[in-house]
């Protein structure tokens, strides 16, 4: 090995190895994003238990809670899409429970065409999880307060347009009137570190091969020159 190849080799060896450690650190994030992401499903699917007195979202965030009462409240409509449906609406309705509380309450969805569709006063028992969504950025549409169609799972907003508690229940079951429950999912959590392992591992695969190509070049350089 000629002195003009120390300096190239050590670049390539010590730009390979930050790739890698890149890679190996998406690994420990991975398995810790599928640790968080398994404890979140074992709490949404886990049994319900009744509303916390002041439910908030750092220690109640996916609870599973039952509740009894009735619809009795006006409602909301939240444009949104669902997956070989399309455009549908979340029905976001006001319950009062048996113990005199006013709650949002997430009933899932109703087709567009079907947003006017009759709805009665119903007393029921509402099963479901606690959420308070991340749905709003710099791109979200004000609501339209004139046609009563939101955009985005405010709950704050949702409950002072509604006269809640900023409490919002999802439910796991259907709740009647025709409207299909849309329960939480976790799927849409991202979880992409295993895609960003691979990228991580293939330039450091691709760092190794320019490495090689440069040290290759230098070598037939100094023998084409002696």
């Amino acid at each position: 090995m000629t002195k003009r190849m120390i300096l190239p080799l050590l670049f390539g060896l010590v730009g390979a190895a930050i790739l890698i450690g890149l890679g190996n650190w998406q690994l420990n994030r991975l398995a810790w994003k599928r640790g968080i992401l398994d404890a979140i499903e074992a709490q949404i699917a886990a049994a319900p238990v009744p509303l916390p007195a002041a439910p908030g979202q750092a220690a109640d965030q996916y609870r599973a809670v039952e509740v009894s009462g009735a619809f009795d409240g006006p409602e909301i409509d939240v444009l949104a899409s669902v997956k070989q449906v399309g455009p549908v609406y979340r029905v976001i309705a006001s319950f009062s429970t048996d113990d005199g509380r006013r709650v949002l309450v997430d009933r899932g969805y109703v087709l567009v065409d079907q947003r006017d569709g009759p709805r009665a006063v119903t007393n029921t028992r509402v099963i479901g999880n606690l959420l308070w969504p991340d749905e709003i950025d710099g791109y979200t549409p004000e609501p339209d307060l004139a046609r009563g169609i939101w955009f985005a799972r405010d709950v704050p907003a949702l409950a002072s347009a509604l006269g809640t508690e900023p409490v919002l229940i999802v439910a796991r079951e259907p709740t009647g009137d025709g409207i299909l429950s849309l329960p939480v999912d976790p799927s849409g959590i991202p979880n992409d570190h295993l895609s960003y392992a691979i990228t991580w591992f293939s330039l450091a695969a691709v760092w190794l091969g320019m490495t090689g190509l440069w040290l290759w070049r230098i070598r037939r350089t100094a023998r084409q020159q002696s």
